[in-house]
């Protein structure tokens, strides 16, 4: 288990907070500047954060408390660099077995050898770096990362250099590696589409601190505030009036408690409320939203789940994006985003400026923390 815990005020801010078991990815994601290559350093010991605690299993790396420092060549770590890192003048098999330099020559390449035939390089291995595709220049990269036998293995945005059919080949070549690795592997990335197809966990990052983390489909279809949200192109966010409160008796013990009653448009709809609401009160208001594949066009007489989380909307702009489309719809003066296939857009004979009717379905409602304050 890697445990990572980070704080300072400087040069580079930091409150960050993490864990990565032994054999699971997880994914650091944020906007540039959000702190994430940095976390990455600062477990390699390539930076020194003021106040971090970095342990794996039982070794500890780092404990500014108590004064412990690793340095980096102490720590068993693996790590690929978005630019591959590799020495231009030195053949493939002697890039990796540089990594392992403090071993007899020999063995040095007996290992870069097998680690190079590991990620599917094996015949490769007298080229120079200029030789070789951007794909296998970071297949290179990560044999390079893996020869060490790393306690941990860190990826530093390692797919950003290579095209898009690369990148998907090394995602698949990824997956299937990680089956045979037993360490921590923690992966830097841009991609929220990166992170759900690689990690099992991932955390939202930004200006240095851990907003929120879980698994993908946790954290991208209920983030918990607002700014996570947006972060993750949640899609819709709304702050209006509570109309109604009821509780539940039949739910005490249990996460959802009660329910509130929110306006949106000319009508409203109900949210399930988190124990930690349940102060909630009418004339209160609340942030709450529905990603926008979670919002359910009604077309073609269709009738609703539940008729009591219908909307009527109009189009405003219905835009084509490869096989689906995205809709902004209105709904009284709040703009609503939704997505429905291409096929479903055409059938229905949608137009801009149409009267159609959505379902916002209760389950799929998310409550952010945020204002709770009495309407104005």
């Amino acid at each position: 288990m890697l445990s990572v815990s980070l704080r300072q005020k400087g040069p580079i801010a930091l409150d960050a907070q993490l864990s990565c078991a032994a054999g699971e990815l997880l994914a650091l994601v944020g906007p540039s500047g959000a702190g994430k290559s940095t976390i990455l350093r600062a477990i390699a010991g390539l930076s020194r954060v003021s106040d971090a605690q970095v342990s794996v299993g039982a070794a500890c790396w780092q404990d500014s408390a108590r004064g412990v420092w690793r340095d980096a060549r102490a720590r068993r770590v693996g790590m690929v660099f978005q630019g591959y890192g590799l020495f231009p003048h030195l053949s493939v098999l002697d890039n990796v077995a540089e990594a392992v330099f403090e071993l007899p020559r020999a063995q040095r390449q007996a290992r870069a050898a097998a680690a190079l035939a590991r990620v599917r390089l094996a015949g490769l291995e007298s080229r120079l770096p200029h030789q070789l595709s951007g794909g296998q220049q970071q297949r290179v990269a990560l044999a390079r990362a893996l020869v060490r036998e790393p306690d941990v293995l860190l990826l530093d945005e390692p797919f950003a250099a290579v095209d898009q059919m690369t990148r998907e080949r090394l995602y698949e070549e990824l997956a299937e590696l990680r089956s045979g690795l037993k360490v921590p592997v923690v992966l830097v990335t841009h991609s929220l589409l990166e992170a759900q197809l690689l990690a099992d966990r991932m955390v939202v990052l930004r200006y240095g601190k851990t907003l929120q983390q879980g698994t993908p489909v946790a954290v991208l279809s209920r983030p918990e505030t607002e700014e996570v949200a947006r972060l993750v192109g949640f899609g819709n966010v709304f702050e209006t009036e509570v109309l109604a409160v009821e509780q539940d008796p039949a739910l005490q013990g249990v996460a959802r408690q009660g329910r509130a009653c929110v306006a949106a448009g000319s009508t409203c709809v109900w949210l399930d409320l988190p124990a930690s609401m349940l102060s909630v009160q009418p004339g209160h208001r609340l942030l709450w939203g529905i990603a926008l594949g979670e919002v359910v066009v009604l077309k073609g007489g269709r009738a609703p789940d539940d008729a009591g989380q219908c909307v009527k909307v109009r189009l405003e702009k219905a835009v084509a994006l490869g096989d689906s489309v995205r809709l902004t719809l209105m709904m009284d003066g709040l703009k609503l985003r939704a997505a429905v296939t291409a096929r479903f857009f055409e059938r229905s004979a949608m137009a801009e400026g149409n009267e159609l009717q959505v379902e916002l379905p209760r389950g799929k409602l998310v409550v952010f923390k945020g204002p709770s304050d009495p309407a104005s």
